[in-house]
């Protein structure tokens, strides 16, 4: 006999209210949530997968949300049913956090600054539960210690900023827990966390469902990922379901052009494509598969060519400290320290690119902005083309600036919100007296718009007009405006949705093939880097672990602490080890 349904969503429909038209986020859709199952819900930015969660939860706001029609039918262990959208207010709240919890994208804007995550948690049980302070201290240690923090004692009083993001998820799955809810709905949980959190967070995940007979809607842009976790998916698209199938059968043989498309993004661990295939090559009918392939022999002619010359960039030994504090001691206060960036030497090519991969904490943003001087190093040399920038004045450095540009992951912070983007990047030539005169420059910002994809009449309108992997792109012509000959990605595409992912890094590539320049392409996603790079640093504790060329380190990795990346890529299947449903105890 098949499972019950614990929830049941029909016909729902929810819709925003903007200026002058009606967005509808979720377009009548209807599916279940069995008990003790795990539900894969995937799409992109704009498919209304998050919008489902937070219409189950009750928490789309009027007077610009609103849910426009459908039933949200909750079956209770006693055999009632209710329908969350006929319930009030007050009595929703019985059963948002205890009935159904909800684990959030960005743990970071979801726990309260001002309070620390003890607190937070502890207040959630307090809410829901008829215990006292003390019982609710207890049990908040208790279920810090279920979710495998650190130190849960000193974790209670901290505050969220104080945390890694790896733990600060965890606080908040903890908090989710509290109550031991029937429906975990998880909200994109491991976006922008490095391979080997997305790891521990996700067994974590089906660790507790295990013990507590759970059932878990699990909310990604990211097909790969949940492979050997999802009991089903159903993938979305523009507010619509266009896909539902057990997790194999939609592996084995996807229907939908949009389910390829998601499936097909993602660099491959077998070949090495020119260019990453994307949604909008499935989307068009009768469009056949990409199948132009660098062979071993082409690559190998490449980089040849690449290290015959010499070196654009040579960092010797280079360290950078931070301090961390104070700490009493028998002679009075000392200085903590710590070492980010610890006796790093390497070289960069003229048209190479240089991966940079590791965990989060291991040092390879501190590195790419030591080598740019936006950090000062503790010692050690950076020379550029024979210069060692750590000689140079401010007034020298300014004028090699031009040469030297950065990509930030975060487009939306890195960009002026009141300065239309046009003049952002028209910006950096004013300041380098590069084309001449304002109409030129102005001319040169309208062929970048157009060379990175989006459209001239882009020029007058404001970051916040924009989607992410469109600002991703204004910043990438922002760092070209200037001419440079070597770019630092730091973590660009980490945050983006899959199929925005392959646009920009078919765009990097293209545009490194047309300038010629160098890049050095920090990331924690392991694949992401072997497709883009020629040679790949492994970065651990601000040490190189392991350095080489990316597909020789990608197919015989010599450090263990490689291994151990390379097994918690979600395309190597590392999910398939993870419980199954069947073995369940519910």
């Amino acid at each position: 006999m098949g499972l019950s349904n614990l929830l049941e969503i029909k016909h729902l429909s929810t819709v925003f209210q903007g200026n002058s038209e009606i967005t509808k986020a979720v377009d009548d859709i209807s599916f279940a949530l069995k008990v003790g199952e795990t539900l894969g819900i995937v799409g992109e930015s704009g498919s209304g997968k998050s919008v489902t969660a937070l219409s189950i939860m009750r928490l789309v706001e009027p007077p610009q949300g609103k849910i426009a029609g459908g039933e949200i039918i909750f079956h209770k262990e006693n055999g009632c049913s209710q329908d969350l959208l006929k319930m009030t207010e007050t009595q929703i709240r019985t059963i948002r956090g205890k009935e159904i919890a909800m684990v959030f994208q960005e743990p970071m804007t979801s726990l309260n600054p001002v309070f620390t995550c003890g607190m937070q948690v502890a207040e959630a049980i307090l809410q829901h539960l008829r215990v006292s302070r003390e019982e609710a201290y207890r049990r908040t240690l208790e279920w810090f210690e279920e979710v495998k923090l650190p130190r849960v004692k000193e974790i209670f009083k901290s505050y969220p900023h104080q945390l890694s993001g790896g733990q600060k998820q965890r606080v908040m799955i903890a908090m989710a827990m509290s109550c031991q809810p029937k429906i975990l709905i998880a909200d994109e949980p491991t976006t922008a966390l490095d391979v080997t959190l997305q790891k521990s967070i996700l067994e974590l995940m089906k660790d507790l469902q295990c013990r507590y007979g759970m059932s878990i809607l699990f909310i990604t842009h990211d097909l790969s990922l949940i492979k050997g976790f999802a009991d089903r998916v159903m993938v979305m698209y523009k507010g619509m379901i266009v896909e539902k199938e057990t997790t194999d059968s939609l592996y084995k043989s996807p229907k939908h052009p949009y389910t390829k498309g998601l499936l097909k993004c993602r660099p491959s661990s077998n070949v090495r494509l020119r260019k990453l295939p994307t949604i909008d090559d499935f989307m068009i009918p009768n469009q056949k598969e990409n199948s132009d392939i660098e062979t071993i022999e082409e690559r190998s002619q490449r980089h040849k060519r690449i290290y015959s010359c010499k070196p654009i960039l040579e960092v010797r030994q280079l360290e950078t400290v931070f301090s961390s504090g104070s700490t009493s001691s028998l002679f009075g206060k000392a200085n903590l320290f710590i070492k980010a960036v610890d006796n790093v030497s390497f070289c960069v090519y003229p048209g190479e690119t240089l991966g940079v991969v590791g965990e989060s904490g291991c040092g390879k943003t501190t590195l790419g902005r030591t080598i740019l001087r936006l950090v000062e190093c503790s010692s050690g040399e950076v020379f550029f083309e024979g210069k060692n920038l750590h000689d140079l004045s401010g007034k020298q450095l300014r004028g090699l600036r031009k040469d030297l540009q950065i990509i930030f992951q975060d487009p939306y912070s890195s960009l002026n919100p009141r300065m239309m983007v046009g003049t952002a990047i028209l910006e950096p030539m004013k300041t380098h007296m590069l084309f001449g005169n304002e109409r030129d420059r102005e001319n040169k910002v309208r062929e970048l718009l157009i060379r990175v994809g989006l459209e001239e009449s882009m020029y007058y309108r404001y970051p916040h007009e924009f989607s992410g992997g469109q600002r991703q792109r204004i910043c990438i012509a922002r760092a070209l405006a200037v001419n440079p000959k070597l770019i630092i990605c730091d973590e660009s595409v980490s945050a983006l949705d899959i199929s925005i992912q392959a646009h920009i890094l078919n765009l990097l590539n293209d545009l490194k093939r047309e300038f010629g320049f160098s890049y050095i392409f920090i990331s924690h996603d392991l694949s992401v880097v072997r497709y883009m790079s020629d040679r790949l640093i492994v970065m651990k504790h601000g040490r190189i672990e392991e350095i080489g060329d990316s597909d020789k380190i990608y197919q015989s990795p010599q450090s263990v602490y490689t291994q151990k990346l390379l097994e918690a890529i979600p395309q190597n299947n590392f999910y398939l080890s993870l419980p199954k449903m069947d073995n369940w105890a519910i």
